[in-house]
C-alpha cells in the first residue's frame, strides 16, 4: 500500500524535473519590435517606460545567455509592456497637441467669424 504514493510521488516529480522553460526567441522578436516601434513613434530614453523597456530588454538578453529562459521570458514580456506604453504615451501627447492646434484655429475662425462663444 505505501509503495502506490510513493511512486506516483516520484512520477509527479519527474515530471516537474523534465518540464524545463523554452528559449524565449519569439517573446525576444517581439519586444525588439516594440521597443523599435515605440522609438519610431518618438518615445525616448528620457520618458520612464522607455527606460524601463530597454533596461528589462536588455536584463532579458543577459538571463537568455545565462539560460535562465524563465526570467528571460518574465523580463521580454514587461519590456514588450513597457515599450506598448510608452508608445501609447507619445502618440496621446501627439494627439493632445494636435487637438489643441486644432481647437485654436477653431477659436481663431469664430473670431474672425465674429461669432466668439
Amino acid at each position: 500500500m505505501k509503495v502506490r504514493p510513493m511512486l506516483a510521488a516520484m512520477a509527479i516529480a519527474s515530471l516537474f524535473g523534465c518540464a524545463t522553460d523554452p528559449a524565449p526567441t519569439e517573446q525576444l522578436k517581439l519586444t525588439e519590435q516594440a521597443v523599435a516601434q515605440a522609438s519610431a513613434v518618438g518615445a525616448t530614453e528620457d520618458e520612464p517606460d522607455m527606460a524601463a523597456a530597454q533596461a528589462k530588454l536588455a536584463q532579458a538578453k543577459a538571463d537568455m545567455t545565462h539560460q535562465s529562459y524563465k526570467d528571460a521570458r518574465m523580463q521580454a514580456e514587461q519590456a514588450e509592456l513597457d515599450a506598448r506604453l510608452a508608445e501609447a504615451r507619445v502618440l496621446t501627447q501627439k494627439s493632445d497637441e494636435q487637438l489643441n492646434q486644432v481647437n485654436g484655429r477653431l477659436e481663431r475662425l469664430r473670431k474672425q467669424l465674429g461669432t466668439s462663444q
